[in-house]
């Protein structure tokens, strides 16, 4: 008899131009799991796994600073429910995986604080083009890191759509840096206090069809998160 599918909630709030919830959805249903949008309207429970997605920016106030003129747009709300949502997870050592924009709410989350503004644009979205492309860089990852593991590379390249950023002087107590871009942005984070917690600031989730090896690429990252999921979904033997 077939085992129940893993249920991975999936964090859902501001439509993002030129980015697609339903391809968190997908990625997470390919590697074998049922996803399960989360957001103020909807139930929180019975996961087995968390993904935290993309979005606007962090209110700075959050970690004790004045917003920078480039941070526009915040929305506290959403801010203070995937805290939540991140800190029940974190109490259940359920699997999380945060992506961009969750991997700088990971940080923060966790005592961290973020660079406000990257002054170099070439980590932004290109959005003057038509479908505001991502920008492309290589990021250098960590030897025996689980990310490196399930890379099998010491350096890859990644899509980057983002302007706020995770410095290793502002990296949470408790996580460690495990992939780094050329110009020393922390690019990936893994915590030590847990079972498999892992944050990246790229979108392993978008398919990038100019850049079609991309999506096999991350294939094996949502793969391991979903096998985690599942250790968490089988009842104990």
């Amino acid at each position: 008899m077939s085992q129940p599918r893993p249920r991975i909630g999936i964090t859902r709030w501001e439509d993002v131009p030129a980015e697609r919830f339903a391809d968190y959805c997908d990625r997470v249903h390919e590697a074998g799991a049922d996803p399960v949008e989360l957001n103020h309207d909807g139930p929180a429970g019975g996961l087995d796994a968390l993904v935290l997605t993309g979005g606007i920016d962090l209110a700075p106030e959050r970690y004790g600073e004045t917003p920078h003129p480039t941070v526009k747009r915040t929305d506290p709300a959403r801010d203070a429910f995937e805290t939540e949502l991140l800190e029940r997870a974190l109490a259940r050592d359920l699997p999380v995986l945060a992506i961009c924009r969750g991997h700088q709410l990971l940080n923060v989350a966790v005592g961290g604080r973020l660079l406000q503004h990257i002054e170099d644009g070439g980590h932004r979205a290109d959005y003057h083009a038509p479908a505001a492309p991502s920008r492309w860089h290589t990021v250098r990852l960590e030897p025996g890191s689980r990310i490196r593991d399930l890379h099998g590379a010491d350096e890859i390249e990644v899509n980057s759509r983002h302007h706020q950023a995770v410095l290793p002087e502002t990296l949470a107590p408790g996580l460690v840096a495990t992939a780094f871009s050329p110009d020393g942005l922390i690019e990936a984070v893994e915590s030590a206090r847990h079972r498999w917690v892992l944050g990246v600031q790229w979108h392993p989730e978008r398919l990038e069809a100019e850049h079609p090896g991309f999506a096999g690429r991350c294939r094996p990252l949502f793969e391991a998160f979903v096998a985690e999921a599942r250790i968490v979904r089988e009842p104990a033997r």
